[in-house]
């Protein structure tokens, strides 16, 4: 038995791939509706950024315009973020980052940041659960009880420190400005704060800034500044993370977490330290894929579906047909299962290393059926009675992609969890988290997004929440004619970000889509918990998805389904930016000459040629 507690069978040996592409091309149908055509992705050869915002897009091209590279370009974006898509921009949670650089004497250096949010000092293993050892209702989801430490403010400074080429001040300014002179509500912004209303008119603090107008959001239109935030950034761009962690905005956490019956303090922000960890890297249809490790659960899942699908001849079957859902459906069931052992890299019961062994993999593979649906209670070991219980699907996180003009690209993905975190506001910081619903509050049971967790994510003080970003960067130095691709990619969408963000990849390395088309293409979702097949409007022609049924999956259909940004490098240095049109998000391009970008000033972002928005009215 290997450290993750496995028995893998001993089994015969693949089925052969042609078998299974026989079976499949029997199986199949005419292709899947056409995706809904957006405009070609914006091309360019000075680098690219894409983001949930459109503000937030222009900070990270005005930076690339400065002489800034990806890092650069990425931390300034995030940081507006924090300031103009307070749904999930923030300095009050954290997030992974992926970094693929230009290094010293040639080459590449690849890296990634762990600025993942921990638990506080006082957290308990109990602490969610009432005396009957039940869950208490939205304990670990609404209030400061449910905020993890953040992570962001650490995490930013230190990505840049390391990898950044442009003065700090100059990354920060971008943020602090559009905090001080403030941002235009608009369509997107205005519709997630009516639907939040609810939560957010718990806590007084939060109802004055984001429910001004007796209870109601701020109409489409008005000017929104802020000016404590604006401080507090004006600070961070002159001393770092220490005029957060060790300064007002840390008391006036711990003051708003005491009042409100939390437990986060300003010791906890304080002694928290992001950490460099090694990237998972996996190689797949000739193509070098890297994602995030533990605590992201991402990197991991994208890994052991890319191993399974090759081995099971995926990118041979007809597309639009039931073969390959199948397989796919068949791949993420196992991933999800084995991602029931995960947890903080210092208490998981399984690493990546053992998770992705090439016999894991083969073990794994070859118990797929590729003519009937494997029982999700048959596949892992440790799934509890109680696993199919189901909950509620939200939408939390943001990411973003940026690219410079040399070669560097950059993924990452930052939370709240939740939309609008924990929903208190807390003017210096903004809102902050509520992640510690993403460790296992009750293991064994789904938690906001479905996911059935164990021991191994139970609270602890100091540890990190299993997670579902997935920043990801695939590139290929082989021969051919897409010799020097590169695309950084990520999403939000909770559990669904890996099974999203792995069909974009597949579309682009396997099949050579372009980089809108496979964005805009309709995508499938299986978790293992609940047992079903997820098709969003369009992704299965109904003749495929009566066979799948036939097959002996339950296929629903619905519009869930993550948001996935990316930036590809063309071989020859043609940049292109891509946002999902589920929305919201801008992509844009920057030409070689800094002339060619200008600042934020008061114009809306939105107007600007080079900036593609898509508004989000599928939210």
């Amino acid at each position: 038995m290997n450290r993750a507690g496995h028995r893998p069978r001993r089994l015969s040996a693949l089925a052969p791939a042609v078998a299974l592409a026989a079976l499949a091309a029997a199986l199949a149908l005419p292709p899947r509706p056409a995706a809904p055509a957006s405009p070609p992705a914006p091309r360019g050869t000075g680098g690219a950024v894409v983001s949930g915002d459109a503000y937030a897009t222009e900070a990270g091209l005005e930076t690339l315009a400065a002489g800034g590279n990806a890092v650069d370009a990425a931390v300034a974006t995030a940081l507006a973020l924090a300031v103009t898509f307070p749904e999930a921009g923030n300095l009050g949670g954290g997030g992974f980052a992926l970094v693929r650089l230009p290094a010293e004497g040639g080459g590449w250096e690849l890296a990634s940041l762990d600025f993942r949010e921990a638990a506080p000092a006082a957290a308990t293993r109990t602490m969610y659960l009432d005396d009957a050892g039940e869950p208490v209702p939205d304990a670990s989801l609404i209030g400061p009880l449910a905020a993890g430490v953040p992570g962001s403010p650490a995490g930013f400074h230190a990505l840049h420190a390391r990898h950044g080429r442009l003065p700090w001040p100059r990354v920060v300014e971008p943020a602090r400005r559009l905090a001080a002179s403030g941002f235009v509500v608009g369509p997107h912004l205005h519709r997630v704060l009516s639907g939040a209303r609810d939560r957010l008119a718990r806590f007084p603090e939060t109802a004055a800034v984001w429910l001004p107008e007796e209870g109601a959001p701020p109409p489409v239109g008005t000017r929104i500044a802020l000016p404590a935030l604006a401080a507090t950034l004006a600070a961070y761009a002159g001393s770092g993370p220490e005029a957060i962690v060790a300064g007002p905005p840390a008391a006036a956490v711990e003051a708003a977490s005491r009042r409100h019956g939390g437990v986060l303090t300003a010791a906890d922000l304080a002694a928290y330290e992001p950490a460099w960890r090694e990237p998972v890297v996996v190689g797949a249809y000739g193509w070098r894929i890297a994602g995030m490790g533990l605590p992201s659960s991402g990197g991991i899942v994208i890994g052991q579906t890319l191993g399974m699908l090759e081995r099971r001849g995926w990118a041979e079957l007809p597309r639009g047909g039931a073969g390959r859902a199948h397989l796919l459906a068949e791949a993420w069931r196992r991933a999800y299962a084995d991602r029931y052992l995960l947890g903080d890299p210092a208490t998981t019961g399984a690493t990546a290393a053992e998770l992705l062994d090439p016999a894991w993999l083969d073990a794994r593979a070859a118990s797929i059926d590729p003519a009937r649906a494997t029982t999700s209670r048959t596949v892992g070991d440790r799934a509890s009675e109680r696993a199919a219980a189901g909950a509620a699907e939200g939408t939390e996180t943001t990411h973003l992609s940026a690219a410079d003009a040399a070669g560097g690209i950059v993924a990452l993905t930052t939370t709240l969890n939740d939309l609008f975190g924990c929903a208190l506001w807390v003017d210096e910081i903004g809102f902050l988290n509520d992640e510690m619903d993403d460790f296992a509050t009750a293991p064994g049971r789904p938690n906001l997004y479905g996911l059935i967790q164990g021991e191994a994510n139970e609270v602890g003080p100091g540890k990190r929440m299993l997670s579902s970003m997935s920043p990801t960067i695939a590139w290929n130095d082989g021969p051919g004619e897409r010799s020097g691709e590169v695309v950084a990619l990520g999403g939000r969408g909770g559990s669904r970000i890996p099974t999203n963000a792995v069909q974009v990849l597949l579309h682009l390395i396997v099949d050579g889509e372009p980089l809108q088309a496979a964005l805009d293409r309709p995508r499938l979702h299986h978790q293992w918990f609940p047992d079903r097949l997820d098709a969003e409007p369009g992704a299965l022609a109904p003749e495929t998805a009566a066979v799948l049924e036939r097959l002996g999956h339950e296929v629903r259909v619905a519009g869930d389904a993550a948001k996935i940004h990316a930036v590809r490098r063309l071989p020859g240095g043609t940049f292109e930016a891509a946002a999902d049109p589920r929305g919201p998000g801008a992509a844009a391009v920057l030409e070689p000459a800094p002339s060619a970008c200008c600042g934020l000033g008061g114009a809306e972002p939105e107007r600007e040629p080079r900036v593609q928005s898509h508004p989000g009215a599928r939210p």
